[in-house]
């Protein structure tokens, strides 16, 4: 099985590294690279989601793991969501500013 226990450890241990300050003061390098982070997990938890939910309608996963895959990658899917109406928030508060 694919799905391990400690994902939710794991995706906070990322995240976690993710947030750390840039140590050598660079600039948006640091920023573009936190960004690609986040963008690949993304997927990586949506690819494991959907490998667990195929192997357990195919009986090969225990129901247990089907619903932490299923939480895990709605977590991800509403944090992306978040992320996402926050940029578009600010993009339209800088449309506003008088030029």
């Amino acid at each position: 099985m694919d799905v391990k226990a400690t994902l939710a450890s794991q995706l906070y241990s990322q995240a976690q590294a993710a947030a750390k300050p840039d140590q050598d003061g660079g600039g948006s390098g640091g920023a573009s690279e936190a960004f690609k982070v986040a963008a690949d997990d993304f997927m990586e938890t949506l690819r494991a989601g959907e490998t667990t939910v195929t192997a357990g309608l195919a009986g090969r996963a225990d129901p247990q793991a089907v619903v932490e895959a299923l939480a895990a990658t709605e977590l991800a899917v509403e944090t992306a969501v978040a992320v996402r109406d926050k940029v578009v928030e600010a993009y339209q508060e800088i449309l506003r500013m008088p030029v």
